[in-house]
């Protein structure tokens, strides 16, 4: 269903980015990342690698590293995709939006809720 390929939006070293592999419908499952939560007052070493800008809030204690293609989604304030975090699973699911074609980057609001259109964390001053 997802595939890592390079993609045109990321300008990091790898340039990597989740694509469907055939047409997706809207609210149809994508994908269940797994986390590994750390107490928040352990980030400051995390915030001193690169994975500090991949991690995602895991509650009001704790952060998390996602697993799986949960790290590799790119961000865009017109999402086709959504996610949820399942605290009873450890998992982070992730749900087409809209419908997404086949071929097409998988993408999600990274502040969480596809209408924020908030300045994403690393852009703020």
């Amino acid at each position: 269903m997802i595939e890592v390929k390079t993609s045109p939006l990321s300008d990091g070293e790898f340039n990597r980015g989740v694509f469907a592999t055939c047409d997706i419908a809207k609210g149809e499952l994508i994908h269940k990342a797994p986390v590994i939560p750390y107490p928040n007052d352990q980030h400051k070493h995390i915030e001193k690698t690169l994975l500090g800008d991949y991690v995602f809030e895991y509650g009001i204690n704790h952060t998390a590293i996602l697993l799986g293609y949960g790290m590799l989604f790119n961000h865009s304030y017109e999402p086709n995709a959504t996610y949820d975090i399942n605290f009873d699973n450890h998992t982070f699911d992730y749900y087409a939006y809209k419908n997404i074609k086949a071929g097409e980057e998988i993408l999600i609001n990274y502040n969480g809720d596809v209408d924020d259109k908030d300045p994403l964390w690393f852009n703020k001053d």
